[in-house]
């Protein structure tokens, strides 16, 4: 991927996210004073897991490509930086993909 499409994909990624964890954040402060029923009612909506993969799929791969620019500027040796950043790739996707299953199985 070029610098630019990069650069482009890490801002919108960014403009995405920032509202996603303002919801995220005040709807789990709300929940403090919530009792059990009403918490289980919020965790089981459909607006909360589609919103909670969305957070997780684009922070994920907000941070993949945050990590490749590291790894670009600061790892030299070329074995280690496309090591690192297959690992990244790899993890970025598979712990999603986790938190898609135990959200839409309810493990």
């Amino acid at each position: 991927m070029n610098e630019t499409r990069k650069w482009i994909f890490h801002r919108i990624s960014g403009i995405i996210l920032a509202p996603l964890f303002f919801w995220f954040y005040f709807s789990l402060i709300s929940l403090s004073d919530s009792n059990y029923q009403d918490a289980t009612y919020f965790f089981e909506n459909p607006l909360f897991k589609i919103l909670s993969i969305t957070l997780f799929f684009i922070g994920f791969f907000h941070a993949k490509i945050s990590l490749g620019e590291i790894f670009e500027d600061y790892i030299h040796n070329k074995k280690i930086k496309d090591a690192a950043n297959l690992l990244a790739l790899i993890l970025s996707i598979v712990i999603p993909l986790i938190t898609l299953i135990l959200l839409v199985y309810k493990i």
